[in-house]
C-alpha cells in the first residue's frame, strides 16, 4: 500500500525538497503540504494522510499543539517531527504530545524514506542514539506527569515480562532486537508490545519510552 504523505513547514524550500525526495519513492505519496500548524490539523481532517512530517517551530500554530490536535482528533495519522537541533527541548515536548518520532532536517532520502516507512508501520522512530539521549536529557524537565493516575496504576498489571520488554523499548530496540535479547520469536514481541500499549493505554511505542522514562523504569543517564 502507498504511504500518504502530508508536509508541514513554514519554508517552501523545506517543503520542495522534502516533496521530490519522498514523490521519487514507488511506495510514498505526498498528499498535501501546509504553511503551519493550523493549516496541517485542517489538511490532516481534508486528505487523511497516513503520515504528518511536522516542523515544530512555525506560525499561527506551533508543530506542538498542531501535534497535540492531531493526536487529540484520534485519526490514524502519525506525526513525525522535522527539527534542525538535535538537542531541541521542544522536540520531547512533541514526543510528549503524541509524536511518533523525530529526524534532523539534514536527513539523507534514505532515512527520510525510511522513517516515514517506520512511523507508517506504527513503529516509533527512537532507535537512534541522538533521540534516546533527548528522551532521556529531558525526561528530567518534565514537571508535570503526562499520563494519568490509572495509567500508571495499570502498570502493576504488566507481567514481568512486559515490563522487561517495556525497559528494552524504552532503550531504543526493535522488536528483532529484542527478540535477539530474549531469545524469543520477533512475533512474541510484537504481542507483548500490543499488550503493554493496551493495558497502559497509550497510543505507541513512542508514548510507551516516554511513559518508561517518566514512571522511571528506565534511569536517565
Amino acid at each position: 500500500m502507498t504511504i500518504r504523505v502530508l508536509i508541514a513547514d513554514d519554508q517552501m524550500m523545506v517543503r520542495e525538497g522534502f516533496s521530490v525526495l519522498l514523490g521519487a519513492m514507488p511506495d510514498i505519496e505526498v498528499v498535501g503540504e501546509a504553511v503551519n500548524g493550523r493549516e496541517a490539523v485542517d489538511r490532516v481532517r481534508e486528505l487523511a494522510p497516513d503520515v504528518v512530517l511536522m516542523d515544530i517551530r512555525m506560525p499561527e500554530m506551533n508543530g506542538i499543539e498542531a501535534t497535540r490536535e492531531i493526536v487529540a482528533a484520534d485519526g490514524a495519522a502519525k506525526v513525525l517531527v522535522l527539527t534542525t537541533f538535535d538537542l531541541d527541548e521542544y522536540v520531547y515536548q512533541a514526543l510528549r504530545a503524541g509524536a511518533s518520532g523525530f529526524l534532523l532536517k539534514d536527513a539523507s532520502a534514505r532515512q527520510l524514506a525510511d522513517g516515514v516507512r517506520v512511523v507508517a508501520a506504527g513503529e516509533a522512530l527512537l532507535a537512534p542514539s541522538v533521540t534516546k539521549r533527548l528522551i532521556t536529557e529531558f525526561s528530567k524537565l518534565s514537571e508535570e506527569p503526562r499520563y494519568s493516575a490509572g495509567a500508571h496504576a495499570a502498570y502493576g498489571d504488566l507481567t514481568d515480562r512486559e515490563t522487561e520488554v517495556l525497559v528494552l523499548i524504552a532503550q531504543g530496540l526493535s522488536n528483532a532486537e529484542i527478540a535477539a535479547r530474549l531469545v524469543v520469536a520477533e512475533s512474541t514481541i510484537k504481542t507483548h508490545v500490543s499488550r503493554i500499549l493496551v493495558k497502559l493505554g497509550l497510543r505507541d511505542r513512542t508514548q510507551a519510552a516516554v511513559f518508561a522514562y517518566e514512571a522511571r523504569l528506565v534511569t536517565p543517564g
